[in-house]
């Protein structure tokens, strides 16, 4: 791994986390669905635009056209959706380490789903990080945390998951920025239908609100998005996903620092233990591979 990819890794880890404190700003002043919706739709205008100027085209394959549909739908539409709306309730800290622990849900995908061998040190990374969460949650349930919104938090985290096992064939045949504009559309589409069946929108426009909207659009929309996909093209799957394991920790930190959110003593030890337990599995992959 050289000095531009792992720069690349930390600059995307960096900003993934950052985007659970700017949703939590942007959900306190407008309706989630509605808003993810408009994030999107921007987006993909915008990734469209600069990907027709680097001369890249609709012409997409087979195995492209599915996983952006696939990855719009679980990323954008599930995963962000969800979280969005989640995070009306919970704290922007608690649903980065529960999206954090994506890593994780992968490895024991592959180990009981598809019966892919685990060596001992993943087996012990899953351990840990299932061990981080329960601590972690058993802090927080304490204090009245939002049950519910919790278990959207998971089920955005599956969907993750899926998202992740589609990556490969997202980021192989060209059209890079095209198909990150696409899969932005899909998005768009599913959470407006969504925000017109369930939703009155009104939205409270404030220096901060303006800020967070178009911090996430061009921020985490589309510049961390770009970024994930050039490094798993540049040092593959398993070894980008290492990166994932600073997630906690800088998830927690910029929602502490921006937003004053608490962290307690057993917060910082869950979130440790979480992130040496997804280092542990992706460590053991790489040394599978």
């Amino acid at each position: 791994m050289d000095i531009r990819a792992i720069l690349m890794g930390l600059t995307f880890a960096l900003i993934w986390s950052s985007a659970f404190t700017s949703a939590r700003i942007i959900v306190a002043h407008a309706p989630p669905f509605a808003a993810s919706a408009v994030r999107f739709a921007i987006a993909g205008c915008i990734g469209v635009a600069v990907a027709w100027a680097l001369g890249q085209s609709w012409r997409l394959t087979r195995d492209q056209w599915r996983a952006t549909l696939i990855f719009g739908l679980c990323q954008n539409a599930i995963y962000l959706g969800l979280n969005f709306y989640a995070m009306q309730t919970v704290e922007a800290s608690l649903a980065s380490i529960i999206a954090s622990t994506m890593p994780l849900m992968v490895a024991a995908a592959g180990w009981v789903v598809f019966r892919d061998r685990l060596p001992m040190l993943g087996v012990a990374g899953l351990v840990l990080g299932v061990g981080g969460v329960m601590l972690i949650m058993w802090t927080r349930l304490g204090t009245g945390v939002d049950s519910y919104g919790i278990a959207l938090c998971v089920i955005a985290a599956i969907a993750l998951t899926v998202a992740t096992l589609m990556m490969r064939t997202m980021s192989s045949g060209g059209n890079l920025m095209m198909v990150v504009g696409l899969q932005m559309f899909v998005g768009a589409i599913v959470l407006g239908v969504a925000s017109v069946l369930t939703e009155t929108v009104t939205v409270t426009v404030t220096p901060v609100f303006v800020a967070a909207f178009t911090y996430t659009v061009f921020v985490p929309g589309l510049l961390a998005t770009f970024i994930w996909f050039a490094l798993v093209e540049r040092i593959g799957a398993t070894k980008a996903a290492t990166f994932h394991f600073l997630n906690p920790f800088f998830g927690v930190a910029i929602a502490a620092l921006i937003l004053g959110e608490r962290l307690g003593p057993q917060d910082i030890a869950g979130v440790a233990i979480i992130a040496a337990g997804i280092l542990a599995v992706q460590v053991s992959r790489q040394a599978k591979t």
